[in-house]
């Protein structure tokens, strides 16, 4: 009896480890999406691989979009269940490997809802040819002092949104946009760090255009002194700081080291932020860079990187549960789930430690506050 039990136990192994099916190779298909024209297919390609620890590892391209390729943050199978991440994009595929290993029916997912998206197995014969990605843009020098050779001001739109973005020719765009909204980005404050200031500098909204006096895209530090002049020739800014201590929000590295996707592509790009009820997606960032975003849109106190990651950016996606009084990226909150509600994730601070290994903890420290001496509203175009 004994040793029929053993050899029923081995049988069972053998056809446990049989039903993980070969998913390595390329894999294609059509997201089918609904656009302003009508129904639109997007052929989306995945390329799966075994990493050196024999891992799975995939690279992802919408090749209708923009065919530059995407590392996925993480690939996992169990038998015939396969599941791949996308943080960068807040993406998720579920998929079935059928038991030839030629097909996957699965459904993406998107911060918003869920669509079918099956694949094929290519073949040198049926693969679709991956066009080349466009050539990166051309960034100011490092050492170089850009201003804005034109910006344009003008009031916004009742029914705009909070935006900033930079395009690929360097040109700065903002919608709805306050002279408080410039500040804290300028000088990566948050609203408790800036006093003295009239009330239309929050309550008044613009948007503002701004084409640098050299070709490129600028980074992080130079877009921020060009909003400083910006302010200071615009809108006649001028002021002073004092040092206080505040409650403040401190990140610091938690126990086990951070759990982050680094990100060297581009050391002197500007971070990437994208939010929704779901959570933020952030790309190519900073610590510092994340602590003023998180200052600006989300909490309420002023947040400190304590991390002593310096330089280093870093992609993620961290999914959380907001409170009342935290801010939601370019919106207002959003309505918080309903108490109990097993799927909810979890808060902020624990999201931190789970999914990002940094710890976000209430502290008190002594920061600087900007005192404003002298503001007007903006000069003529």
């Amino acid at each position: 009896m004994r040793k029929l039990i053993l050899w029923t136990g081995a049988l069972s192994t053998l056809a446990g480890s049989a039903l993980a099916q070969n998913v390595t190779g390329t894999w294609q298909g059509a997201l089918k999406i609904k656009g302003p024209q009508g129904d639109v297919e997007l052929r989306t390609i995945f390329k799966i691989s075994r990493a050196d620890d024999e891992s799975l590892k995939a690279t992802f391209y919408s090749i209708d979009q923009n065919p530059t390729p995407i590392n996925a943050s993480t690939v996992t199978q169990k038998g015939s269940a396969l599941k791949i991440t996308i943080a960068p994009l807040n993406g998720t595929y579920e998929g079935t490997v059928s038991s030839d290993s030629n097909s996957i029916a699965g459904t993406w997912t998107q911060g918003g809802p869920t669509i079918p998206l099956n694949f094929a197995r290519a073949t040198p014969e049926t693969a679709w040819a991956i066009p080349d990605p466009p050539p990166p843009p051309k960034t100011i020098p490092a050492d170089a002092k850009p201003t804005f050779e034109v910006a344009t001001i003008k009031p916004s739109k009742p029914e705009e949104r909070f935006s900033l973005l930079v395009n690929r020719s360097g040109m700065m765009n903002t919608t709805d946009t306050s002279v408080s909204d410039l500040i804290k980005f300028a000088y990566g404050l948050h609203p408790r760090q800036i006093t003295g200031g009239p009330g239309w500098t929050e309550t008044e909204k613009y948007d503002v255009s701004g084409k640098p006096d050299m070709e490129g895209i600028p980074s992080g530090p130079q877009l921020r002194d060009m909003v400083k002049k910006l302010l200071a020739d615009r809108f006649q800014l001028a002021f002073h700081f004092e040092k206080k201590e505040l409650s403040v929000y401190a990140i610091s590295v938690a126990k086990n080291g951070v759990k982050m996707t680094k990100d060297d592509s581009n050391p002197n790009g500007l971070p990437g932020f994208g939010g929704g009820p779901q959570g933020l997606m952030v790309r190519n960032t900073t610590m510092r860079e994340f602590a003023d975003m998180l200052q600006a849109n989300i909490l309420e106190l002023p947040v400190v990187d304590q991390t002593d990651l310096g330089k280093a950016r870093y992609d993620f996606q961290l999914k959380f549960t907001r409170d009342p009084q935290q801010g939601q990226l370019g919106a207002p909150a959003p309505n918080t789930p309903a108490p109990g509600d097993p799927d909810a994730p979890p808060d902020i601070f624990t999201a931190f430690q789970q999914q990002l290994g940094l710890k976000l903890e209430s502290t008190k420290a002594m920061v600087d506050v900007m005192v404003i001496d002298k503001v007007e509203k903006p000069s003529d175009n």
